[in-house]
């Protein structure tokens, strides 16, 4: 299961404590008390891995390391230990308190997202002409803290949208290498689906219900996921009884929820073709045209209709 959004609390490491030391030897009298180290910074760190986020449901808080205390001979204390944690290509990191928001758009991309605070100064850095044994010293600076919401939103080129049973998860097996469980019964997907064609991503968003938008079911939980799509691809069954409805109830969802979803170039498939006698499908596709749509129709049992879907997507995405 893929955990897709936590709400955690990061504290970026204390800088390190100034100290008062002198030499005490006939030829060099004077301050030497160092400067404490830099507190660790809290970092956040993309990954391909979709499950990051798993590992942060039963831990809220995290702890960069703190800077240690300066000490004598003018020595520098370490700096505390920067903390990184991973999150999924895809996520948005929402700091709480500014309201600011980072996308993690590439493997390896790092965000830092509290930093550690300075250490202080020893008295050393205290001397002059006129105090020359300077008791003096500052204590570290504290970390940043902050309270962050990630939420991932998965980075697809294609996204398969549609009524519960509506075939995507199947042609998405077809289409691609995901390997999605597939069986007959409402929410069969229970999370998003990804799979790689030709370099191209797909992902397959589990099936919308009438009121999806208003929290209805488990569709509002993965609408956020298709977000980022360069266009969708609605699945209509060939089994409709109502083709136009099942189109419309899928549309009226997207805009309800974020209308740049229903703006977004689209494609309209009609799947399980093989369930039908040739010519009412060819039937169902003349209606559709009539009405504005250029739908096409596919089987998971019909390597030239899937040969040819694959085409569009690719013609698709380049045009």
């Amino acid at each position: 299961m893929i955990t897709d959004e936590i709400k955690i609390k990061v504290s970026a490491g204390k800088g390190g404590n100034g100290v008062v030391n002198f030499d005490k030897t006939k030829m060099a009298l004077g301050p030497t008390g160092g400067k404490g180290g830099w507190g660790g910074s809290f970092y956040f760190k993309g990954v391909s891995n979709l499950t990051a986020l798993n590992k942060y449901r039963n831990k809220k808080d995290y702890y960069a390391g703190d800077g240690q205390d300066g000490a004598s001979n003018r020595s520098t204390g370490h700096d505390g230990a920067d903390l990184f944690l991973t999150v999924p290509v895809g996520s948005v990191i929402k700091n709480l308190t500014t309201q600011e928001e980072t996308d993690i758009i590439e493997e390896g991309q790092i965000y830092q997202a509290a930093k550690g605070g300075i250490g202080g100064r020893g008295n050393f850095y205290f001397r002059s002409p006129i105090n020359t044994s300077p008791q003096e010293f500052e204590t570290g600076k504290p970390g940043e803290q902050f309270e962050f919401l990630v939420e991932l939103r998965l980075i697809a080129d294609i996204g398969l949208v549609g009524l519960p049973n509506a075939g995507k998860s199947s042609l998405l097996n077809e289409l691609t290498n995901a390997e999605a469980k597939v069986a007959d019964y409402q929410f069969t997907t229970l999370e998003p689906n990804l799979g790689a064609m030709d370099r191209l991503i797909i992902a397959d968003i589990p099936g919308l219900i009438e009121g999806a938008s208003r929290g209805k079911g488990l569709g509002i939980k993965f609408l956020k996921h298709i977000q980022r799509t360069k266009f969708l691809v609605q699945c209509i069954s060939a089994e409709s009884k109502d083709w136009e409805k099942d189109y419309k109830v899928v549309k009226k969802e997207l805009r309800s929820y974020n209308k740049v979803l229903a703006d977004k170039e689209e494609m309209l498939l009609l799947t399980k073709a093989d369930l039908l006698e040739k010519n009412s499908v060819e039937k169902i596709v003349f209606e559709m045209k009539k009405k504005g749509f250029e739908a096409y129709p596919v089987s998971i049992l019909d390597d030239e209709s899937l040969k040819i879907i694959r085409s569009k997507f690719i013609s698709h995405l380049i045009n």
